[in-house]
């Protein structure tokens, strides 16, 4: 089967070098230009799906957009019979979408159609989710609503960050789309697609800034989930006397904390830095213990290496 595959970020590494395992033909590898870094703008760093198809020798593509007529007469012209998506970063328009005679599949990380959108692995967490999974879905015109071709549940660890998940998840998912593909392969009739259920759909939209912002209004768990959910990337944050502070590696403490303290208010900083959160509706007052964190312009570090030099008052109150 001859397999035009479409992705960007490392999540889509696992899938790509399962297609070149397994024996798939892959005709082309479509993925995102590199990106500019550095102050000057001047350093151009690949995306990980860019290193991997380079170093199986692969053909890569990288038009500024897949709607790119130049892009399109080529990958014509390589007679791909299916096309795989994976986090590919842009929307497929009907011209793509109906190029492969088999249409297009898509990996996405998360049991549509829950969690549909930029950020099903993230959102799975700082919702307190217990169950996430893969799906393999035929791409339609919609946002991830196309009809599913195989599922693959996994039960969300209580510690789990989103970095972690997303890692099993992207494994699991180059697991799920060989089975899909073997199936379509061999399978006469091929298998049919199932289509969502519309009305049960819910989204992970993208996250944003504000996103990443902690309220200490809430409670422990969901401040932890918060936490939890946005590490490695983007990082939660709060403000500390009017600069950046990344949190991460946060405990859940559901007893009270000895002393009182107001929503972000630090409670200690002996040996780790424990601070308030909004109280419990079943147990009354909480608060997280941090063991990690990355003060504005530094590398991530232990929080009891900052906390030597910071120099922090119980009672200081972090925004």
């Amino acid at each position: 089967m001859r397999v035009a595959f479409f992705g960007t970020p490392e999540f889509a590494v696992p899938s790509l070098r399962a297609l070149v395992g397994e024996g798939f033909d892959v005709v082309a590898v479509a993925t995102q230009p590199d990106a500019a870094q550095g102050r000057s703008r001047s350093t151009l760093i690949p995306p990980p799906v860019k290193v991997a198809a380079e170093a199986e020798e692969l053909l890569v593509l990288q038009p500024d957009t897949p709607t790119d007529p130049a892009f399109l007469a080529q990958l014509r012209e390589l007679k791909p019979d299916v096309g795989v998506v994976v986090a590919y970063g842009h929307i497929l328009r009907a011209a793509l979408l109906a190029l492969p005679p088999r249409g297009m599949i898509n990996v996405h990380p998360s049991l549509l159609p829950g969690l549909r959108g930029a950020a099903p692995v993230e959102w799975a967490v700082i919702r307190g989710h217990e169950t996430t999974g893969v799906t393999i879905m035929q791409l339609d015109a919609g946002m991830d609503s196309g009809p599913i071709l195989h599922q693959i549940p996994h039960r969300i660890g209580p510690d789990v960050t989103g970095g972690e998940l997303s890692a099993h998840l992207a494994e699991m998912g180059a697991q799920a789309l060989i089975e899909t593909l073997t199936m379509i392969e061999q399978s006469d009739p091929p298998p049919q697609a199932v289509p969502q259920n519309a009305e049960r759909a819910t989204y992970a939209p993208k996250l944003t800034r504000e996103t990443a912002r902690i309220d200490w209004s809430k409670d422990a768990r969901a401040v932890s989930g918060l936490i939890r959910g946005l590490d490695p990337k983007p990082g939660a944050w709060a403000e500390l006397k009017g600069k950046e502070l990344k949190l991460f590696s946060p405990k859940v403490m559901e007893t009270p904390f000895p002393g009182t303290g107001a929503p972000g208010e630090i409670l200690s900083t002996d040996g780790s830095l424990v601070i308030a959160t909004g109280p419990f509706k079943d147990l009354g007052g909480g608060s997280v213990e941090i063991f990690e964190l990355q003060p504005a312009g530094k590398a991530r570090m232990p929080a009891t290496d900052w906390l030597r030099g910071a120099r922090l008052k119980v009672g200081t109150k972090l925004t």
